[in-house]
């Protein structure tokens, strides 16, 4: 995997994405890439020599290590980090598309007409790109979270297995290397891809939320008095016939007629 161009993928997302957004994405360079590059890897990088079994029968030990390990924490937390930052190629695919379709459009009209404002603005279909693949995120993020439990039993590594699968004679003893540094790591990667569904949660419900206050505040905006005169009116909530009102009167309220004064003086 080239981590560098891996890097430079989700940096392009960064631009895009809200502030949980943002934290996310560190967290996922930090404590999920970094400590998979630099420690976790090295932890791994010798299980099946550390496996030892009180038996000289040949094929055993690798069968039990194969009973015990079907699939290596490195690869499945490798296959996680993949296909949980794929949804992200979603967001940049669609702002790509709009950077195309504004380019077309300013083709077809030189007089300086944009189609967007701004490209890389939630809103339409890129606001539903972006949620949509919050919800694949967490939905990836769960399901390896189960497959791990499942596989490794809580996501604990005992320092002692018993083993009796063929080509094994009776039941084998079998020792883990490093039980202990293995189920550090193990729940540490855990505890950071928790951490992520949480802030993808917190997203999505921020998204939602911020949706639903713009839908019921739409067309509430309100100009203040002293700018209506530079406003055009149909963009103010009040009537035109109350903008050069007194102050202190009452909107609806006419002003009243000032009488002439007919009085001479003699």
């Amino acid at each position: 995997m080239d981590w560098k161009m891996f890097q430079s993928l989700l940096s392009g997302v960064n631009k895009y994405s809200t502030g949980f957004g943002r934290i996310w994405l560190s967290v996922v360079f930090v404590f999920r890439v970094l400590v998979f590059v630099v420690a976790a890897e090295r932890v791994w990088s010798d299980d099946l020599k550390d496996f030892d079994c009180n038996t000289k029968q040949p094929g055993c030990p690798n069968a039990c290590y194969n009973y015990y390990f079907p699939i290596s924490h490195t690869r499945l937390w490798a296959l996680q980090l993949i296909f949980v930052t794929c949804p992200s190629l979603l967001v940049v695919m669609h702002v790509a598309y709009r950077e195309d379709r504004e380019r077309k459009y300013q083709l077809k009209h030189p007089e300086g007409a944009k189609l967007y404002d701004n490209t890389g603005q939630k809103h339409g279909g890129l606001w539903w790109t972006y949620l949509l693949s919050l919800f694949f995120k967490t939905g990836i993020e769960v399901t390896f979270l189960y497959l791990l439990h499942l596989i490794y039993h809580s996501f604990f590594l005992p320092r002692l297995v018993k083993c009796d699968v063929s080509p094994c004679p009776n039941h084998v003893d079998c020792y883990v290397g490093r039980p202990t540094e293995k189920t550090v790591f193990t729940y540490f990667m855990v505890g950071a891809s928790a951490f992520c569904i949480v802030l993808n949660v917190c997203e999505i419900v921020y998204l939602i939320g911020m949706r639903i206050y713009h839908l019921v505040h739409k067309g509430s905006k309100k100009f203040p008095r002293d700018r209506c005169k530079d406003e055009d009116c149909s963009e103010c909530n009040e009537p035109v016939t109350h903008l050069d009102s007194k102050p202190g009167s009452r909107p609806g309220e006419e002003m009243p007629a000032l009488a002439p004064n007919l009085s001479f003086k003699c």
